[in-house]
């Protein structure tokens, strides 16, 4: 029987990588989904909500609506994934008050806008939960769950992120909610092939 690959903790250098990156790629695909005007799931889709709905700034609300669930995280995943995670939220936080500075789209087919933006979200998150954090909110809780139940973090973001898109559809017209399910599925089909239990050592 082959032996089991010993887990490699990533170094300091490695973690800010892999933060600073996948934060920036959440990032962009929040770009894409906000020009398009769709929603993306999660927490991120709850600030979107928000930022339609008041025109409050999507920064700011998405570092203070993910506040509670710090709670939970030091409580469930520990000292260590918490602070990772809070940077990862800051980062995504200022991220997308930069961003539209520096790029800016012109022409973006909203189904495209929702498959890109969903792969470009998946790989980012995967990124990051590869780097022992999260972007907070369900996020959290669906890492808890696969670490803790076995169950797969990408299939409980997806059905979070059905329930969050179904609730959408009070403001937002239906094709919209549609093609945001399509990104949805982009997103968690990624976490939930690429990050499954016993595949990856790194920590």
């Amino acid at each position: 029987m082959p032996a089991t690959p010993q887990s490699a903790r990533h170094n300091l250098l490695e973690d800010a990588q892999g933060l600073l990156a996948g934060a920036l790629f959440v990032a962009l695909s929040v770009v894409f989904f906000k020009h398009a005007g769709l929603l993306i799931g999660g927490t991120a889709g709850l600030t979107l909500l928000v930022h339609y709905a008041s025109g409050l700034n999507f920064g700011l609300v998405y570092f203070l609506i993910n506040i509670p669930f710090y709670v939970f995280a030091v409580r469930a995943m520990g000292w260590e994934f918490t602070l990772k995670t809070f940077c990862a939220v800051l980062l995504l936080s200022v991220y997308s008050e930069l961003l539209p500075a520096v790029i800016s789209l012109g022409t973006l087919q909203p189904a495209f806008g929702a498959v890109m933006g969903g792969l470009l979200a998946g790989t980012g998150l995967l990124m990051l939960i590869r780097h022992h954090a999260s972007l907070g909110g369900i996020g959290v809780l669906a890492i808890w769950l696969q670490r803790n139940k076995g169950w797969r973090a990408g299939t409980v973001q997806m059905i979070a992120d059905v329930l969050i898109l179904g609730a959408a559809l009070i403001w937002i017209a239906p094709w919209l909610v549609a093609l945001s399910v399509l990104g949805a599925l982009a997103v968690n089909l990624v976490i939930a092939i690429n990050h499954r239990p016993g595949r990856y050592f790194g920590v």
